[in-house]
């Protein structure tokens, strides 16, 4: 999917959630995996937050967010088994109440949807 095509959809869309918060780099090589699974998004920034430094967000559609969240997990299993370090034991679960976040880990309860570390809208 080419980003002009992300962008006709994303503004013909009845709502965008804003997905994910990173810095510039982490979010064009997000939005290139995006585009590459066909699931439409774009970057963004947030006027309204003088103090966030310099992160922009990721748009998504409503409805790819579950897609969204597949691809970060996706991509975080391949970065393990890339790495050859061990995938966190399925008991780990259990420790906490909820599971962990496919873009951070943290185990943290969801804070209105979405990952109180680092954003991710996960409902």
């Amino acid at each position: 999917m080419k980003a002009r095509e992300a962008d006709q959809l994303l503004d013909a869309a009845e709502a965008t959630v804003p997905a994910f918060k990173a810095s510039l780099v982490d979010s064009k090589r997000l939005l290139e995996s995006c585009l590459a699974a066909d699931i439409p998004a774009r970057i963004s920034s947030d006027p309204s937050c003088s103090s966030c430094g310099p992160q922009v967000t990721l748009e998504v559609r409503a409805e790819d967010v579950p897609r969204l969240a597949a691809l970060l997990q996706e991509s975080w299993h391949d970065s393990i088994a890339r790495e050859g370090v061990a995938a966190v034991a399925s008991g780990a679960a259990a420790e906490h109440d909820e599971p962990p976040c496919p873009a951070c880990g943290a185990t943290a309860a969801l804070v209105d949807g979405a990952c109180p570390d680092c954003g991710l809208a996960l409902s």
